[in-house]
């Protein structure tokens, strides 16, 4: 701890130093400040090479006067970042960690089959290996999205769903791996996914097929 503290003392007083003796003209010129490496950590091998690819500009150019801004386009623009930090390693080395983004389900366009992202980003999708739902209807992000954050603060396992269908009257409605379908109002959606799971895990109702919880104050069971 003590040898953590001094070497913070110590990059804190070289710092001071050199901004204290010279300027930004000056400063500049200094070669060791200069970018040598860029350590990317938290992707896979193809999409590290990307980057680094496209971070590769920034190589040999001063510390202090890195474009940051023009550093986090270019991570972001990269659909497979969920989030990420930038830590500069005095004096030349920049280490950039990367939380890739949750496949959440599969979307079917005119150009090909993608990923949706946590990062409600479309991602070209090369298989078709995910254990995810598929998301049919034509539906914007966002509306997926409160119901996916929904699912996740009720009973009911997303993990379990097999197929999602998006209608016209902007409402859901829900087929499971076991081949139950649900059919969801358009509100009160967190009471009818909890509601449901009662009647599904109720034993005198075992062959059901489809629950309709379309209408207020009536549920249809269809066996």
């Amino acid at each position: 701890m003590h040898q953590q503290i001094s070497k913070k003392i110590f990059i804190y007083f070289f710092l001071f130093i050199i901004f204290g003796t010279l300027n930004n003209k000056n400063l500049s010129k200094f070669d060791f400040l200069n970018i040598k490496k860029i350590n990317i950590y938290g992707v896979d091998i193809k999409i590290k090479s990307d980057l680094e690819k496209k971070l590769d500009l920034f190589k040999f150019k001063n510390i202090f006067f890195l474009d940051e801004k023009k550093i986090k386009e270019i991570i972001n623009s990269n659909p497979f970042v969920e989030k990420f930090s930038i830590l500069k390693k005095y004096p030349s080395q920049l280490e950039i960690k990367i939380d890739k983004t949750r496949f959440l389900a599969y979307v079917q366009k005119k150009d090909g089959l993608f990923f949706l992202g946590s990062n409600q980003k479309l991602i070209m999708a090369n298989n078709e290996f995910e254990n995810i739902p598929y998301i049919f209807g034509n539906f914007n992000n966002k509306e997926f999205f409160v119901l996916k954050n929904i699912i996740d603060n009720s009973n009911f396992d997303y993990k379990k769903i097999k197929n999602l269908y998006f209608f016209p009257s902007r409402r859901w409605d829900i087929e499971m791996y076991s081949g139950i379908i649900i059919k969801l109002p358009k509100n009160n959606l967190k009471e009818s996914l909890d509601l449901s799971l009662k009647i599904i895990s109720d034993i005198n109702l075992r062959n059901i097929k489809m629950i309709d919880l379309r209408q207020n104050s009536q549920i249809i069971i269809y066996e």
